[in-house]
């Protein structure tokens, strides 16, 4: 079912431009348009030198919003491809007047366009598709042709923290971290399970969780 399109939502973006960076477009191939590696200042787009944490995949922007208020001392960017959700996310960071998150409308492809080498020290991939039909493996985000990527940005002992409801996803992602030189630190089966109040419920989870699924959670260190 095709999502409908937000009014004015070319409007709405341009409003968000203190908060958001749209991706350059222009190059159609995702190959190589991820070969031009950007030297963004993220220092200056933050306006401090605090940690910084990357969520893939933020859809409407409840977790990176929630984090970022959190703790103040964490300057989180948040990546989703499909504007038309992004810009909820947006809107409500400069509403509540967040001033440590920031948004990147583009595909996980090209993120080494718009972050430096070594700058990330977490990166967050809550609830990606995980693309179950066969011929689809290497879209998943926990590909090892991504895992590879993020090693680019990825400070040395940085680390990846996966939430999913998917079980058979689950398992190819522990598989293709240690695949490909990450260290498991956790593997949890049953997240609901382990009360841990620092976990921020996404709205993926809720849903999954109301409809009685289990939610899986592994930490992958480099």
């Amino acid at each position: 079912m095709r999502m409908h399109r937000k009014s004015r939502l070319e409007e709405r973006l341009a409003a968000c431009s203190s908060v958001l960076t749209v991706a350059d477009l222009s190059e159609k191939n995702m190959k190589i348009a991820a070969l031009d590696r950007g030297s963004a200042d993220i220092c200056a787009l933050f306006g401090n030198s605090n940690r910084v944490e990357l969520e893939i995949g933020c859809g409407k922007g409840k977790f990176a919003c929630e984090t970022s208020l959190r703790d103040k001392r964490v300057n989180i960017i948040a990546v989703e491809k499909i504007a038309n959700v992004l810009i909820e996310g947006c809107e409500r960071a400069i509403e509540e007047n967040i001033p440590n998150v920031r948004f990147i409308n583009c595909a996980a492809e090209v993120l080494p366009k718009y972050l430096p080498a070594e700058s990330v020290d977490t990166i967050y991939l809550n609830f990606s598709n995980p693309l179950p039909k066969c011929g689809y493996a290497k879209q998943r985000l926990t590909h090892p042709k991504f895992l590879e990527e993020y090693k680019l940005f990825l400070k040395k002992g940085g680390k990846i923290v996966q939430k999913t409801d998917d079980y058979d996803f689950f398992l190819f992602s522990l598989e293709s971290f240690e695949k490909c030189g990450y260290a498991v630190e956790e593997k949890c089966f049953d997240l609901a399970a382990l009360n841990d109040d620092r976990n921020i419920v996404t709205e993926h989870e809720r849903h999954f969780m109301d409809m009685g699924k289990k939610i899986y959670r592994a930490v992958a260190r480099l």
